[in-house]
């Protein structure tokens, strides 16, 4: 996943003087982004707040690692089970 350049303190940021009615088009200049990354991150962390946005990254996170390690126990089990199969 790639990482952005921006911190969540940033999006919120943006997200707050949206919903002030600042307009996209201005933020977005601003920031140096594309219209549709900022409705992106309007799709996803509206409503959200500091402790919410930094609990959403810690459990990607933590998703990811989960990931990683079932791949290699799984791939481990495949490897086990290939010299089991083959007769000695």
């Amino acid at each position: 996943m790639r990482k952005s350049k921006f911190t969540e303190v940033q999006i919120l940021k943006a997200l707050k003087e949206y919903e002030t009615g600042r307009s996209a088009e201005d933020i977005s200049r601003d920031l140096g982004i594309q219209k549709v990354t900022f409705y992106r991150w309007k799709q996803e962390y509206s409503g959200m707040n500091s402790t919410q946005m930094s609990e959403l990254k810690a459990l990607r996170e933590e998703n990811q690692k989960l990931k990683t390690m079932y791949a290699d126990i799984a791939l481990d089990n495949k490897v086990l089970k290939d010299v089991l199969s083959k007769k000695f």
